[in-house]
């Protein structure tokens, strides 16, 4: 049987569903196969004195960064850590003594993955230099600013780029170890580890981490009042024309505002309010999909097809194969 040691990056301040998610997928794949997978989980720090996580609870390595040296490593999981201010802002960290074993452990690793915005420690490491890579939402910006050697794509709940992989938001590093399964044993086995998580399918790395309620509340009243009327009418045209005259305002500074306080165009917006109402109506009906289009404003399958792929990265009945409650 293969070993697969599998050493995950433990140091104060990592958020606990990082650490503890990956060893229960392997956990639970041993279980499935009836027998040992061969992974061998070990949680490593600089010593083996407990650290505190983001959430209080202490955890105890396993071994130390030392110990390490030299060793074979299949898979070296990289946990990340943030600070909030005041104000609620988030910020990733990346520790340079964190930074400097994350890059002497990498160099014996079959791949190499972050979770969450363990992204960032990769980032410093210099570990994803022309690649491409995903982290968290709330910090893909810091990623990008701080190291533009890399390609952020905020939006897809893990990534692949060679032997280099990397994790979203907390909860997809389930997504992310069930990828790593997947890469090893096949889907068929990989699926079933989910169906144990409770996880309605195995969600593809395409698959957004993003949906419409995520997006920042606006600070402006008739912004405001003005996502309210495009939610209740969906399924009429809602051109830039009839919203500006709605809201009583021009048509460029109506795109000046929404720039500014959503992020995003109107048109944009407008989509992605739309295929949030057609995730729901895959998800809790069997409702066609040219009846969800014409409901939804999209007119005809084939824009509401090529608006799913925009946005989520699958198609609608990809979508409710994999969500349908």
């Amino acid at each position: 049987m293969l070993r697969r040691l599998a050493v995950i990056v433990l140091f104060d301040g990592v958020d606990l569903l990082d650490v503890t998610g990956p060893p229960e997928v392997f956990a639970l794949l041993d279980r499935e196969l009836g027998q040992e997978s061969g992974y061998r989980v070990r949680l490593a720090a600089e010593t083996l004195e407990p650290v505190r996580t983001f959430a209080g609870v202490r955890v105890v390595p396993d071994t130390t960064f030392d110990d390490l040296t030299g060793q074979d490593i299949d898979t070296l999981l990289v946990t990340g850590s943030v600070e909030v201010d005041h104000q609620g802002r988030v910020r990733a960290l990346a520790d340079p003594d964190v930074v400097d074993r994350v890059k002497q452990l990498a160099c014996t690793a079959r791949r190499v993955a972050s979770v969450c915005v363990g992204a960032h420690v990769l980032a410093a490491a210099g570990l994803l230099d022309g690649k491409r890579a995903t982290t968290h939402w709330s910090t893909a910006a810091q990623l990008a600013a701080d190291h533009p050697e890399v390609t952020v794509d905020a939006d897809p709940i893990f990534i692949q780029d060679g032997d280099i992989w990397t994790g979203a938001g907390i909860s997809s590093c389930l997504d992310l170890s069930l990828a790593l399964v997947a890469a090893d044993f096949g889907e068929t086995v990989a699926l079933r580890v989910a169906r144990q998580l409770v996880m309605y399918l195995k969600r593809p790395s395409g698959q957004s981490q993003f949906s419409v309620p995520l997006r920042p509340l606006s600070t402006t009243p008739r912004i405001g009042e003005l996502r309210h009327y495009i939610a209740e009418h969906l399924a009429g045209p809602l051109t830039v024309t009839d919203l500006a005259r709605h809201a009583r305002m021009g048509e460029r500074q109506l795109t000046r505002v929404f720039k500014s306080e959503l992020g995003t165009t109107p048109a944009v917006y407008i989509e992605s309010a739309r295929v949030e109402v057609a995730r729901h109506q895959l998800e809790t009906t069997d409702a066609t999909l040219d009846r969800i289009a014409t409901s939804c404003g999209f007119g005809t399958t084939d824009t509401l097809v090529r608006a799913f792929r925009r946005q989520l990265g699958v198609t609608p009945t990809e979508y409710r194969n994999r969500f349908r409650h």
